[in-house]
């Protein structure tokens, strides 16, 4: 097995005539002939290793894109359509901010932090004492604003891998704790308390990211996952909302209010909202098309239904009671999930270490942000 390694290196780095005889006459109880080194040309290992990952993420990224093409064609064809505008538009005129691409994420925006406090404005916001908000960066602010202001906060836990929802308030988090470190998905899973199915409270309002959003009929597309619709269908089939009555906001840059989305061609599970917050005004849905209620299970893939667990455990809890299988959907292409521009997450890493370094000298001057009842970080 060596002689016959050692030949087929040998002919991958010779000259073809040479190549040519050497396959022709070579026997394995036959020694190879000597070759002097200048003959052979040496290969740079380095720029081999290069050229090799550059062609496998390549060939992952073409993977990537023939599977979005699939599942926009299985699906709605024309969101992904409007997702691309939307996503290419914010990266183009700098209005994205990290995470950074922000392509098949819920976009975050400049100006996310001005939006929040315009949207903390609203009478539905001030009077709601439970308040649902996206796990998602740019509704940060908004669950930042949620705790300061007294209220329960009710969070999706992150793509509803583990479990349901988690649910925060001040009165369960330490008091040395700030709030800004309970509005991401790790002071979340820190300092919230995990609640699953059949659990009993009322949400007075639901805040939703977007990636664009119609001001005529308050429709909205996401990033492609179904999540805040699921989350929508669940708590509405709980008794947790009233699907009729409950108001959906969501807070979003203007580039992302549009006027094009075709409002017959909705499917019957997307949930439109009631008003659009951007960091310059409000918007309230005059003609908003109806919202759904419950769980649409004849839509839901065998592929969605493997990747949420509590979905499993929903559907098999409904059909124990009821004694009746549930229907199913057609086989559907998931969509490909986000990717991270590693140079920039190494450089605002390496930048969050100098601040932090440098708000450690400062830390005994400042008062405690949680007992201040400061606002939400503004967005850099």
């Amino acid at each position: 097995m060596s002689t016959i390694r050692l030949l087929v290196t040998a002919v991958a780095l010779l000259p073809s005539p040479l190549t040519a005889f050497l396959v022709a006459h070579h026997h394995p109880s036959r020694s190879l002939p000597t070759i002097a080194m200048s003959a052979v040309n040496p290969i740079n290992e380095e720029a081999y290793e290069a050229d090799r990952l550059a062609r496998d993420a390549e060939a992952m990224n073409t993977m990537k894109e023939k599977a979005a093409a699939e599942f926009a064609s299985l699906r709605t064809p024309w969101k992904w359509v409007i997702r691309k505008r939307i996503w290419d538009l914010m990266e183009e005129k700098d209005i994205a901010r990290q995470p950074r691409p922000v392509h098949h994420r819920i976009p975050n925006f400049e100006g996310a932090a001005e939006a929040a406090d315009r949207l903390a404005t609203l009478p539905e916001f001030q009077t709601a004492k439970c308040v649902k908000v996206n796990p998602d960066t740019p509704q940060r602010p908004v669950r930042h604003l949620v705790l300061s202001t007294g209220k329960t906060l009710l969070t999706p836990q992150p793509r509803l891998r583990t479990g349901f929802f988690s649910i925060l308030s001040t009165d369960t988090v330490p008091a040395d704790v700030p709030i800004q470190a309970c509005t991401n998905s790790k002071g979340v899973a820190k300092y919230g308390t995990p609640i699953g199915l059949n659990e009993e409270y009322t949400v007075d309002l639901v805040v939703v990211g977007s990636t664009a959003v119609c001001p005529k009929t308050g429709a909205r597309v996401g990033k492609g996952e179904g999540f805040a619709e699921l989350e929508w269908g669940i708590l509405s089939l709980q008794g947790n909302l009233d699907a009729s009555k409950t108001i959906v906001a969501t807070t979003v840059h203007d580039e992302q209010v549009v006027d094009d989305m075709p409002p017959g061609q909705l499917t019957k599970h997307d949930v439109p909202v009631d008003v659009i917050v951007t960091p310059t005004r409000i918007i309230r849905v005059s003609d908003r098309v109806p919202k759904p209620s419950g769980v649409f299970w004849d839509l839901l893939s065998p592929q969605k239904l493997a990747q949420i667990r509590v979905l499993r455990q929903l559907k098999s809890e409904i059909e124990e009671r009821d004694g009746k299988d549930l229907p199913s959907g057609p086989d559907e292409v998931l969509p490909p999930t986000a990717k991270r521009n590693n140079n920039r997450n190494k450089q605002r890493r390496k930048g969050n270490n100098n601040n932090a370094n440098n708000n450690n000298n400062n830390s005994n001057n400042k008062p405690h942000p949680k007992r201040q009842g400061g606002g939400p970080q503004k967005t850099p």
